[in-house]
């Protein structure tokens, strides 16, 4: 039995931190941000879900830079470097993992984010957009998480309605299509916690080792 999921994306800007924000709704879950980058630019993705969610636990983050850059490029530039070894998962479950970036994104000269993800034992949820596209990146994340026997819970689709895309990704990718969130208008608590349910719950995915 699981003790949460590790949230990666296709790229950045996809959505990865709403969908988070809507699973800790959905769950009741707390939330983790192993290593986040780019504070001197915008809120920290655990205020955000934290903003989201009222009331959520939420762990802090074990590394946090300034630069939106890979955690690699900006740990380097506070001379720090991320090592694998500074990361366990915090006590408790239901826990949602956020990672930074996609799959493939550095943490340090040698490891990547996926590394993190065969440390850290959870299974994936991969966010990914609906739009022209989404079928190669999908595939491709699918592909390397495999390629490394990470269990994956599914993908979370974010945008505009694709019945075509969300039935290619499944089939192609022979995986499961947790659930579609629409872009939101207005990123509110109110508007996340009506587009969690659309996710399902916790028990319906808690069994995946």
């Amino acid at each position: 039995m699981t003790q949460g999921v590790f949230v990666t994306a296709t790229g950045t800007g996809v959505g990865k931190t709403v969908v988070c924000a809507c699973l800790v709704r959905r769950w009741g879950a707390a939330y983790w941000k192993p290593v986040q980058t780019g504070v001197a630019t915008e809120d920290a993705d655990s205020v955000t879900v934290g903003r989201l969610a009222p009331g959520v636990v939420i762990h802090p983050p074990r590394h946090v830079f300034q630069a939106p850059l890979s955690p690699e490029a900006a740990g380097a530039l506070e001379g720090v470097r991320v090592e694998l070894a500074d990361f366990d998962v915090p006590v408790g479950s239901p826990i949602v993992v956020e990672g930074a970036g996609g799959v493939m994104v550095p943490l340090n000269g040698q490891s990547l984010m996926i590394d993190l993800m065969v440390r850290l034992r959870l299974p994936v949820v991969v966010v990914a957009g609906t739009g022209l596209g989404t079928i190669n990146h999908t595939l491709l994340s699918l592909a390397a998480l495999r390629a490394r026997d990470v269990a994956i819970a599914g993908v979370v689709l974010v945008g505009a309605a694709n019945e075509g895309n969300r039935e290619a990704i499944a089939r192609h990718g022979e995986v499961r299509v947790l659930g579609w969130v629409p872009w939101l208008a207005s990123v509110t608590a109110r508007t996340v916690a009506e587009a969690s349910a659309r996710l399902p719950s916790w028990q319906d995915i808690r069994n995946i080792e």
